[in-house]
């Protein structure tokens, strides 16, 4: 009597198997890694002397990581997220989109898609593997090209592309 109650057990366990091969997967970026990212861009900036707050988003857009250094200015914080947040979202560095809207006038809707959105040099896309899993976004140095260059500090310390 035994073996019918096994076969009927395996038999209701086998589709929960199957349906658990069929969910998608999707490659993200762990908190070690994302801390990393934004500390290292954080030190880049302080080292010209800079004060800024660095964010890292998700792909999601949810905020990962957010970093002030002492001294920084009250929006650094809120410009850092927002430069993260536009690219992640829209897979393009922030200053490459401002040169776009700016370019292409018909797109300046693009600046008011999402009000979490700041499309100003100093954000960039995170991918690893080809896949984007996130954004970092820099605010606080003197420019946007500064932003940007300590962002890209923080990618290249844990070698994203």
């Amino acid at each position: 009597m035994l073996r019918p109650l096994v076969f009927i057990a395996a038999a209701l366990a086998s589709p929960i198997c199957a349906a658990a091969q069929d969910l998608p997967t999707a490659p993200y970026l762990p908190l070690g890694r994302a801390s990393d990212a934004a500390r290292v861009a954080l030190e880049a900036c302080a080292a010209d002397g800079h004060n800024v707050g660095v964010a890292i988003v998700e792909r999601s857009g949810a905020t990962k990581v957010l970093l002030k250094a002492d001294n920084s200015g009250p929006h650094t914080g809120a410009s850092a997220t927002g430069k993260a947040f536009a690219s992640a979202g829209l897979g393009r560095d922030t200053a490459g989109l401002a040169d776009f809207i700016a370019a292409n006038p018909q797109n300046d809707g693009l600046r008011d898609m999402d009000p979490r959105m700041v499309i100003q040099a100093g954000g960039l896309p995170i991918r690893i593997g080809g896949a984007l899993i996130g954004g970092i976004g820099v605010g606080g140095a003197p420019s946007g090209a500064m932003d940007a260059d300590c962002a890209r500090a923080g990618l290249d310390a844990i070698g994203a592309e």
